[in-house]
């Protein structure tokens, strides 16, 4: 009788030996693995939604101290968009480098320079974890089944 509330499981490959199940606006869990397998034995209490798979799969580029990944974003057979993912690998604290990853950013991707990320809000002077990284992914996979909902006619 309840409405069920999304959940994602996702894999990165910088952190192989672990999986990350975000709830819809909620805290991400970080575990082993194993997960996966779990989450196939409580499939009673978890519908899966495979048509729902979309994934980032690029390069990984190290720039000195900058860790810059650019993926496509495929959401069954097709391109759906790209992504960038950049890090400054000396700090930590996100806030203290976002005006240095903006200027690197600015560098190479001009006026499509992103603006700070939501998780950043949140985060103020603590420290970035592999979690904060993978609600940023969530966020723009979000988007990007947003704009597959939008029909699209009369276009000639």
């Amino acid at each position: 009788g309840q409405t069920g509330k999304l959940m994602y499981v996702m894999h990165n490959s910088e952190y192989p030996l672990s999986c990350f199940a975000l709830f819809e606006s909620g805290p991400c869990l970080i575990a082993d693995a194993n997960f996966d397998i779990l989450m196939v034995k409580l499939k009673g209490f978890f519908q899966n939604a495979k048509a729902n798979k979309i994934e980032s799969r690029g390069t990984r580029y190290q720039y000195c101290d900058f860790l810059v990944k650019v993926g496509t974003v495929t959401m069954g057979p097709s391109a759906r968009g790209i992504s960038v993912e950049v890090e400054y690998c000396p700090c930590v604290i996100a806030n203290d480098c976002w005006n240095l990853l903006m200027e690197f950013m600015q560098s190479f991707m001009g006026n499509h320079t992103p603006g700070i990320p939501s998780v950043f809000g949140t985060k103020h002077d603590s420290i970035y974890s592999p979690a904060d990284t993978m609600v940023q992914y969530m966020d723009l996979f979000n988007k990007i089944r947003k704009q597959q909902q939008v029909p699209v006619a009369g276009i000639r």
